[in-house]
C-alpha cells in the first residue's frame, strides 16, 4: 500500500463508526463501475452449479471450524 493510502487510513480510522461506514458504502460502490455488466448472470450460473453439486452430493465441502480455523493461522 502506498504511503499516502496508509496515511490516509490512520486519518480514516479516527472517524466515527458511522462515517466509516458512509466511506465504505461510498468506496464498495466507487469499484462498481470496473465490473463486468454479465457478472450476475455469471455467478447466477456458478450458484446454480453449486446447489445442484450439493442436491447430488457430489460437493465436496470442509467443515466451518476447519475453515475459521485455516482463516485465523492465515491472518494472525
Amino acid at each position: 500500500m502506498s504511503e499516502t493510502a496508509e496515511k490516509l487510513k490512520l486519518e480514516l480510522s479516527r472517524l466515527s463508526a458511522r462515517e466509516r461506514a458512509e466511506l465504505a458504502h461510498f468506496l464498495i460502490h466507487s469499484l462498481d463501475e470496473d465490473i463486468d455488466d454479465n457478472i450476475e448472470v455469471i455467478w447466477d450460473a456458478e450458484l446454480t452449479q453449486r446447489l445442484e453439486d450439493i442436491n447430488h452430493k457430489t460437493a465436496i465441502g470442509e467443515s466451518s471450524s476447519q475453515v475459521f480455523s485455516e482463516l485465523r493461522e492465515k491472518y494472525s
